[in-house]
């Protein structure tokens, strides 16, 4: 598999700080596990941060550090880590279609229908209720509704492909949009495209038709 588009430098470097959000952080782990080149770059990342670490001047402590310490640790016990590992465990599925192994876990919805040629399916991972993850399955041809974001959107391709303005997305590339971003997806004709899609803030569609939907699909 030939991979052309990758998540943004600073996006991995948020997820090795585990300063990702857990939507997005999701997405990222399935593509990580089929790029070898940001595989690469992730190392990168957490060997410059543990030499930062590592080179820190030491501090005097406060009195109550251990107890504030110890707190912040029970803190995070309770909620699961930003970064998403893949389970060691059979891949999920979902009706006809097998899920990344990083799905293993997460409460994956039935297939709802939205429209001509577009159905999806909510993700829903643990400990984290207000995620906007989303599986959605395009027929082929077909157009997704012009839309923008208020953050970032991340859109892992796990089927399929599709082109917008800034290129043509195949089966293991992962789109990056930013709030800068105006674009209409547009699936090809060969196929239906199934993709794993994660936002950061809310997505802004166009039209009244699509901002009527847009409740229901929860960006």
């Amino acid at each position: 598999m030939t991979i052309n588009h990758h998540p943004s430098e600073e996006s991995i470097a948020r997820y090795a700080a585990g300063r990702l959000e857990a939507g997005p952080a999701l997405v990222l782990s399935v593509h990580l596990a089929g790029c070898p080149h940001c595989r690469g770059l992730l190392r990168t990342f957490e060997a410059v941060g543990g030499a930062l670490i590592e080179d820190m001047p030491p501090a005097e402590m406060a009195e109550d550090a251990l107890e504030v310490a110890l707190a912040r640790l029970d803190a995070d016990a309770q909620r699961p880590a930003r970064r998403v590992s893949a389970p060691q465990q059979l891949a999920p599925r979902l009706g006809d279609v097998e899920l990344p192994a990083a799905l293993a876990g997460c409460e994956i919805g039935p297939w709802r229908w939205m429209g001509p040629g577009f159905r999806l399916s909510r993700v829903r991972l643990p400990g984290e209720p207000d995620a906007n993850i989303l599986l959605m399955r395009i027929s082929a041809g077909r157009k997704m509704p012009e839309h923008g974001h208020t953050g970032r959107e991340f859109t892992q391709i796990l089927s399929g492909s599709f082109s917008d303005s800034n290129g043509r997305y195949r089966a293991g590339d992962l789109a990056e949009e930013d709030s800068e971003t105006e674009h209409q997806p547009i699936v090809d004709r060969e196929s239906e495209c199934i993709c794993l899609a994660a936002v950061e803030g809310r997505m802004k569609l166009q039209g009244f038709v699509a901002r009527m939907v847009q409740p229901l699909l929860g960006f």
